[in-house]
């Protein structure tokens, strides 16, 4: 993995396979600062995220926040956790074809990422602005469900972490929560968070999470099961919902 600065940059996973992205001392590049911050796009308990360019590619930095109650040698060491974690579940997706950013640099110490830039907007944004045309919900289903294939649950599936590119396509973003998974619950918990944001946030775009379910079934469907995880067997999409809908029923009963 390449460290901040102008280290060389080594092989990372981009669409088109693996490849060498950079090589600062071996060309003009060498002169051009490898970060250059710009804007702040978000400050949360968890992170600040700052957008930018690496190496004149445009990028992010999520830098995780110390937690200040934590004692600091327990804090670095989870924040370290937790970053290798996110990392090798992203490389590992990215290769496999997810739709998620590719990783260009990690800085451990700094608790920073730097990872490509997706152009789009947030599915909230979308939602609140446009509504839901034609096929929007029906792709973020399909987005979701080509994670869960690889055995990954989000952890975080709100709103905020789906952007909408500017083709219509969908990105899932923040994968800081994220965890392989073998088991029924965690999938269902995954589509419960989205549900329960959809009838919070969004009430007035009608079978908002029907479409998203129609399209997380709809790739099964097109591809046949899902193939085998480093970890085990990934549940069907069928087996998933019906869990989301026990945790529906559990959720509406102890509820009142």
């Amino acid at each position: 993995m390449a460290h901040m600065g102008n280290d060389k940059v080594k092989v990372t996973p981009t669409p088109m396979g693996w490849r060498l992205l950079f090589e600062p001392w071996s060309s003009a590049i060498q002169d051009m600062e490898a970060w250059i911050a710009g804007e702040r796009l978000h400050l949360g308990a968890e992170a600040e995220v700052i957008a930018g360019t690496w190496h004149g590619r445009p990028a992010i930095q999520k830098t995780r926040r110390p937690r200040t109650w934590r004692h600091p040698d327990l804090d670095r060491t989870l924040t370290r956790r937790r970053m290798t974690n996110e990392v090798k579940l992203m490389i590992w997706l990215h290769a496999k074809g997810a739709s998620i950013p590719p990783i260009w640099d990690v800085d451990f110490e700094e608790g920073c990422i730097i990872m490509a830039r997706v152009e789009g907007r947030q599915l909230i944004d979308v939602l609140q602005e446009d509504g839901a045309s034609d096929g929007l919900l029906h792709g973020v289903g399909i987005a979701i469900r080509s994670l869960h294939r690889n055995g990954v649950t989000h952890g975080d599936l709100s709103t905020n972490n789906i952007l909408i590119t500017p083709s219509g396509e969908s990105r899932l973003i923040d994968l800081g929560l994220a965890n392989m998974e073998y088991e029924l619950e965690g999938y269902g918990i995954d589509l419960h968070v989205l549900h329960e944001i959809l009838g919070a946030s969004h009430p007035d775009v009608k079978n908002a999470m029907k479409m998203v379910l129609d399209g997380y079934l709809s790739l099964d469907e097109k591809l046949g099961p899902a193939p085998k995880a480093p970890g085990g067997e990934v549940p069907s999409a069928k087996d998933i919902l019906k869990r989301l809908e026990e945790i529906k029923t559990r959720v509406r009963y102890h509820g009142g």
